[in-house]
């Protein structure tokens, strides 16, 4: 199993970015598939989930309305798009693959297979 970010940058307040994940090595259109951030010193916080098909996606408040989570399932990709930016939202980005045998879409505790990250800075 492999999950490769990209798309990570340095934006200015109110700019926008979309971050793509690239996965391998398993049926990805067979299970959801999640967005997590780490800012320095702190703890992981789950981003957004959307389930196999991509008709339901999860978010949680604070990017409500600001990011927007999808997948192409033909070419084994989620994405993130990222709007009007803020300076809070600066964080490395994970993605990460949601096991089948868990309801809890956002514990990020329990998914399986995680990217190696891509930096986000948003900053004037």
């Amino acid at each position: 199993v492999q999950l490769v970010e990209s798309g990570g940058g340095m934006v200015q307040p109110g700019g926008s970015l979309r971050l793509s994940c690239a996965a391998s090595g398993f049926t990805f259109s067979g299970y959801d598939v999640a967005w997590v951030r780490q800012a320095r010193g702190k703890g992981p916080e789950w981003v957004a989930t959307v389930n196999t098909g991509g008709s339901n996606t999860y978010y949680e408040e604070f990017v409500k309305g600001r990011f927007t989570i999808s997948r192409d399932n033909a070419k084994n990709t989620l994405y993130l798009q990222m709007n009007s930016l803020r300076p809070e939202d600066t964080a490395l980005y994970y993605c990460a693959r949601v096991p089948s045998n868990t309801d809890y879409y956002y514990a990020y505790w329990l998914y399986d297979y995680w990217g190696q990250g891509t930096q986000v800075t948003v900053s004037s």
